[in-house]
């Protein structure tokens, strides 16, 4: 779980690849609380949001680069 900054400072490929990861292990966790032999659940929480922080983080990048072209 990496904070915004360290997000930042990964390539665009280094994020494809962490958003992967992180997608494949939020899967995981879902299906171990759909068969209630979850640890702990804060976890969920926690990846749905490294979820969107990288996903944020793209599209500033994908808004720059338009700003950028323009």
């Amino acid at each position: 779980m990496a904070t915004a900054s360290e997000l930042r400072e990964m390539s665009v490929e280094e994020l494809g690849h962490q958003l992967n990861s992180t997608r494949q292990e939020l899967f995981r966790l879902r299906f171990q609380a759909s068969t209630e032999k979850l640890e702990a659940p804060s976890n969920l929480k926690k990846l749905r949001r490294d979820v969107a922080r990288i996903l944020t983080i793209r599209h500033e990048r994908e808004r720059s680069e338009a700003v950028a072209a323009a």
